[in-house]
């Protein structure tokens, strides 16, 4: 390999390292929905120049999580009620979609599913809402990752993306936290039952109320 291709992968490799940071920033709530991502902040904190920086957040802005407004800069994209409402429209059809998929749970699976929600159930004892939200997702998709409709599975995990900083807020309720895990249970149960129908409504129920909560933290101002 050559030294200029060399560089080139090091440059490569640094613009995804910071991609990954600060998608991670995002979807953990230290940037919230409107914030503005200032590039000499990001420099700092990264220490690195500018121009990854820059490519990074270009990268940032195919996914949906960041935009970019001429004399303003970039900043943390937020959903407004029309595209919140298509977001929930994409998942309900697409999810359940996936759910009657799904080929009859094996005992292994199951169980990994029950581990996971053990697991939401220790974070959310300890107020951590960071770790319930991505033990949260990693339940989810464990789940959708059994069926066969892998691209199907992808558009929904994208789709998951652009609502992530909204969840980061509303499970750090306790009631939010207690009401997952309880749904988790009587999904993993439907599940086991082969009771697809049952999982189908159920899922719908979880959402329409995650919804209902992630609805309220909608406003015009940023």
């Amino acid at each position: 390999m050559t030294t200029r291709a060399k560089g080139t992968n090091g440059r490569e490799q640094a613009v995804q390292r910071i991609v990954n940071e600060i998608q991670e920033m995002i979807v953990g709530g230290e940037l919230l929905p409107g914030q503005q991502i200032r590039q000499e902040q990001m420099a700092e904190r990264f220490s690195v120049s500018r121009l990854p920086i820059r490519e990074a957040l270009r990268h940032l802005l195919a996914t949906g999580l960041v935009t970019h407004q001429y004399n303003f800069g970039f900043s943390v994209a937020r959903l407004n009620q029309a595209e919140f409402d298509q977001l929930y429209l994409m998942r309900d059809l697409l999810e359940s979609a996936i759910i009657r998929s799904l080929p009859e749970a094996k005992p292994r699976h199951l169980e990994r599913l029950t581990e996971l929600n053990d697991a939401i159930s220790v974070a959310a004892e300890r107020a951590d809402a960071g770790a319930v939200r991505q033990l949260n997702k990693e339940f989810h998709f464990t789940m959708f990752r059994d069926s066969p409709l892998s691209l199907v599975v992808d558009e929904v995990e994208r789709i998951w993306g652009w609502a992530m900083p909204y969840h980061a807020v509303f499970v750090s309720d306790s009631g939010e936290r207690s009401r997952i895990i309880t749904e988790h249970a009587q999904m993993v149960e439907t599940l086991g039952r082969n009771d697809v129908e049952g999982l189908v409504q159920l899922m719908m129920n979880h959402r329409a109320k995650s919804e209902a909560r992630l609805n309220s933290l909608l406003s015009p101002h940023p």
